[in-house]
């Protein structure tokens, strides 16, 4: 059964008039939840809140979804019908966030990148949809931070996915690693070693980002590369 087939069976089980955002509260109230569904929906539907973020929806906003799902034939419209229910929805992103960051953080406790990877998987999804125009708004900068927040991740796991993603953002290599300046080259390949595995599309699929979503590891992976032949390099010199 695909994601998009489960997607569907989630939204089916909503009564007429329930909002998008209800999708969430059901998922938790299962003691087993379907996190792929919820990490896709959580995709499409702050993407869909973002996308106005910057003061306009362009079509490489919404064709950005391509470049973190692959849809199989015929699929592509359950995908739009999730965007276009979450733009309809009155709910605002920070209610989603919220949402997001309680089906997913089972504890109800501030968080931290390491402990909870799959919020960050959906941070860098949105990052990835904000940078599909080509640029890079101030608002869209409010909006991800605020959803950061939302999700319990704190500032410094923030300006490192920004550092990994954005263009002319500071991207020292320390930062894409998730180390302070003075970490030495062992920590930093322990760093480094420690992320490429979290990064492999199996445990990636284990903690909850669907098969059909695996192409957020590709440019996470360089930049984690790059940083660490950058560090390496250095200390050789």
């Amino acid at each position: 059964m695909s994601i998009w087939t489960r997607i569907t069976e989630a939204l089916a089980a909503l009564a007429n008039g329930e909002p998008l955002s209800v999708v969430f509260d059901k998922l938790r109230a299962d003691p087993a939840p379907e996190q792929s569904v919820g990490f896709t929906i959580a995709v499409l539907a702050l993407g869909a809140k973002m996308a106005k973020a910057d003061g306009t929806v362009t079509r490489d906003e919404v064709t950005a979804f391509r470049r973190i799902f692959t849809f199989p034939e015929g699929e592509e419209e359950h995908a739009a019908h999730v965007f276009n229910l979450a733009r309809q929805d009155v709910a605002g992103f920070d209610a989603y966030a919220h949402k997001i960051a309680r089906l997913f953080n089972r504890q109800g406790k501030r968080i931290c990148a390491d402990d909870h990877h799959v919020l960050v998987d959906i941070l860098e999804a949105l990052f990835q949809i904000a940078l599909a125009d080509g640029s890079y708004h101030t608002g869209e900068d409010a909006f991800l931070a605020h959803v950061a927040d939302a999700f319990g991740l704190d500032e410094g796991c923030f300006r490192t996915v920004r550092s990994r993603l954005v263009e002319g953002a500071p991207r020292d290599p320390y930062d894409v690693l998730g180390l302070p300046q003075n970490a030495t080259k062992d920590e930093a390949r322990q760093a480094w070693k420690a992320l490429v595995r979290d990064t492999h599309p199996d445990v990636m699929q284990a903690r909850g980002v669907p098969p059909e979503a695996m192409k957020l590891a590709e440019r996470r992976l360089q930049l984690i590369n790059e940083a660490w032949r950058e560090i390496s390099a250095k200390a050789a010199a």
